[in-house]
């Protein structure tokens, strides 16, 4: 995906959903957003395929239903609606993420001894 294309709040939980299950048929999506948010059959499929239109969703008819698929591995998609926040949210600037890390965020030690491998990098790469 060359460039990502916003999608609201609404949209985000679908997409997250039919990652978390690998595909999903527009009934599937339908009774998940009956459940938790009280919408219907038709505000799924739309959401769908607005999702499909802006290139988060591919499509693929089985056994005479169609089945929707991220377009993306769920690693990259983030990566990229985060590298589209910064950009566009932030004006390229990463500092306000760390501030709201430092400050609000909680991450277990895994997570930690990942962000010093990180940036562990990015001094090596800044200092070559």
């Amino acid at each position: 995906m060359a460039k990502i294309k916003s999608i609201g709040r609404a949209e985000m939980e679908v997409l997250r959903y039919i990652s978390d299950q690998q595909s999903a048929s527009v009934s599937e999506v339908a009774d998940h957003l009956a459940k938790t948010k009280g919408q219907t059959r038709n505000t799924a499929h739309n959401m769908m395929e607005r999702l499909r239109i802006k290139g988060y969703l591919r499509r693929e008819k089985l056994d005479g239903v169609f089945r929707y698929f991220p377009s993306e591995a769920r690693g990259a998609l983030l990566e990229n609606m985060v590298e589209d926040f910064v950009q566009t949210v932030l004006g390229g600037q990463i500092s306000p993420i760390v501030a709201y890390l430092t400050q609000k965020g909680t991450a277990s030690e895994s997570e930690l001894d990942q962000i010093r491998q990180i940036l562990d990098s990015m001094e090596k790469d800044s200092n070559a």
